[in-house]
């Protein structure tokens, strides 16, 4: 079951939800809109088992800045989201995949835990601008059914930066 804005501004104000700055007008019928970070980072070289991406970092000017296509880029969410009671789910928006923006195709899906400034994977298929503080995504909630097993919080929901892949460490040489 996903949770309303009524019941999301509730959760917030328990603090079994944390959105961090939060903002009631952001509230939509069935999620929270996020922002965009300020900080980017372009994956010039995903790297492989033996060795580790290579990669441009950057802050997003005010006046924006232009991803380009068959490129992958790391920002984060503005917001710390999480929650121990609920699970989160990050979106796209309908307004941004309409202008060719993929965001969060394969990793839409948190873990029970620590709030965290979220890393976001993002492509596009045309030049597009960017701006830092931009309405991006959605954030949705999701009701959980059976025991809730909180273990150590994964090592990518401990990183409050735009954080690349770190297979190479994980994967047997």
């Amino acid at each position: 079951m996903i949770l309303t804005a009524q019941e999301i501004q509730k959760q917030v104000k328990k603090r079994d939800i944390v959105i961090t700055p939060f903002d009631k007008t952001c509230l939509k019928p069935n999620s929270y809109i996020y922002h965009l970070g300020s900080k980017l980072v372009e994956v010039v070289d995903v790297g492989d088992r033996k060795r580790k991406p290579k990669t441009k970092e950057f802050t997003i000017p005010k006046k924006g800045y232009i991803l380009k296509p068959n490129k992958l880029y790391l920002a984060t969410t503005v917001e710390k989201i999480g929650s121990k009671k609920f699970v989160t789910s990050l979106i796209g928006r309908n307004r941004i995949a309409k202008l060719g923006m993929f965001l969060q195709i394969t990793a839409d899906l948190g873990q029970l835990g620590k709030a965290h400034k979220w890393t976001l994977e993002i492509k596009v298929v045309k030049k597009l601008r960017i701006y830092p503080n931009m309405e991006i995504g959605q954030v949705l909630f999701w009701q959980t059914k059976g025991r809730r097993e909180i273990g150590e919080t994964e090592f990518y929901a401990t990183k409050d930066i735009p954080y690349p892949s770190q297979l190479f460490k994980q994967t047997p040489k």
